[in-house]
């Protein structure tokens, strides 16, 4: 090997991103904030791996949809052949995992997870190869009152998270059967367009003709909007479990707004499809998106479920609190100041101690004199600066220094510390 070879310097996959010490306050307060809010719905935590069978996907996604045909990492494992793929969504091995280990046996089942996905795309603002999400998925529920709650327990976490002007967008796709015949009907109106569609709505026509209403193609959105209406191909059942919906949510305070052309990108969705969607971030404007899927517990080898969920783009939800000024840190209690021979030697356990009594503590390492180690306290962002030198150490006591605020320093015992900064 080369010099210059040994020297490389390696950097992050594209797509592929480090998330840095100064970013990560702000992350635990989105995931922090959430876990709290799932847990005031009765959600438990459920941990399902990064990997799955490529078929599990294809099978619950659907062939024809993007994720299937042109976004997945999916390779062939060289010990045994499997077809193994880096999860693109959570909801397929959450199904997975419900039907392998019979979780609703004993009744409806309220779940969550949080953590990477991935997905062979461009990477723009908002939208990374390696993404997070946090999913929610609710087994065994058939009414609209569950579609009501996730989306209200959604619009309560925007306003813990101090997230505004976000728009709440409902439609309903109905039952498979009314889709194939809606499906027929939107192909021969596209194809009394044909001259306005482009590349890719040419590729989906047969394939996947709903996903063209989804088009962002400024040419087509005079066609799509004037396209027929799903709405107006719902069964009564459907139609009242859409007006049921419509009405817990006005009864909530919650405002939306009936998006016609709102179908969603996954096969497995039926009726209720939602989004939550912002203007602050360019085209990556949803940060929430899920809906009902009836049929994909069956479909994935298990009993009639009925089945509703919703995922949160996690980057997305955190440059909107980055937009509103939101702000976190991790900045400790205490910074340990410890300067001369005797005071060094008990700087470490008194850290300890102060650690036992519940505060987080930095130890100042490596020497240096008060001024330099005083420099690097302020630079800390602790809330205080304990100050530790021969006197202090002989007689038991400490030295506490207000580093954000005024205030006089002051002396006191290990066992006041606490109360001191109370």
């Amino acid at each position: 090997m080369s010099a210059s070879a040994s020297n490389t310097k390696f950097q992050s996959i594209k797509g592929f991103y480090d998330i840095l010490p100064e970013a990560t306050p702000l992350w635990f307060k989105l995931e922090d904030t959430a876990r709290r809010v799932l847990a005031q719905y009765g959600y438990n935590n459920i941990r399902m791996p990064l990997v799955e069978p490529t078929e599990l996907f294809v099978r619950s996604v659907g062939e024809h949809t993007d994720i299937v045909e042109k976004e997945m990492y999916a390779w062939e494992d060289a010990l045994n052949g499997d077809k193994l793929t880096l999860r693109p969504e959570g909801t397929a091995g959450c199904v997975r995992a419900v039907v392998e280990h019979s979780l609703t046996y004993n009744g409806p089942q309220r779940l969550w997870y949080m953590g990477p996905m991935f997905r062979h795309e461009n990477v723009q603002k908002g939208r990374q190869r390696q993404f997070h999400q946090i999913g929610v998925e609710a087994f065994g529920f058939d009414g609209p009152d569950v579609d009501a709650e996730q989306i209200v327990m959604l619009a309560r976490l925007w306003q813990s998270l101090g997230i505004q002007d976000v728009e709440l967008q409902i439609n309903s796709i109905g039952d498979a059967n009314e889709r194939a015949a809606y499906r027929q009907t939107l192909i021969q109106y596209f194809e009394q367009h044909a001259d306005l569609l482009d590349e890719d709505a040419k590729r989906r026509l047969h394939t996947n003709p709903l996903r063209i209403l989804d088009s962002k193609n400024p040419r087509m959105q005079a066609m799509c909007e004037a396209a027929p209406k799903l709405m107006d191909c719902l069964g009564e059942a459907s139609q009242q479990h859409f007006n049921q919906l419509c009405q817990l949510l006005t009864q909530a305070g919650i405002a939306f707004t009936v998006n016609h052309r709102l179908v969603r990108g996954l096969d497995y969705y039926n009726r209720t499809v939602f989004e939550w969607v912002t203007t602050k971030l360019g085209a990556q404007g949803t940060i929430a998106g899920g809906g009902r899927y009836d049929t994909l517990v069956e479909r994935l080898g298990g009993q009639p479920t009925p089945a509703c969920g919703f995922g949160i783009g996690l980057e997305r939800v955190f440059l909107l609190m980055q937009e509103y000024g939101v702000t976190a840190n991790n900045a400790p209690d205490i910074y340990l100041v410890n300067v001369g021979e005797h005071a060094e030697k008990h700087a470490f356990h008194m850290a300890e101690q102060l650690r036992n009594d519940g505060l987080n503590v930095v130890l100042h390492a490596g020497g240096g004199s008060f001024k330099s180690q005083m420099k690097k306290a302020d630079r800390s962002g602790a809330r205080y600066a304990a100050i530790l030198g021969d006197d202090e150490a002989l007689a038991g006591e400490i030295s506490i220094k207000p580093l954000l605020s005024t205030g006089e320093q002051k002396r006191c015992k290990l066992k006041e510390v606490r109360t001191f900064l109370i």
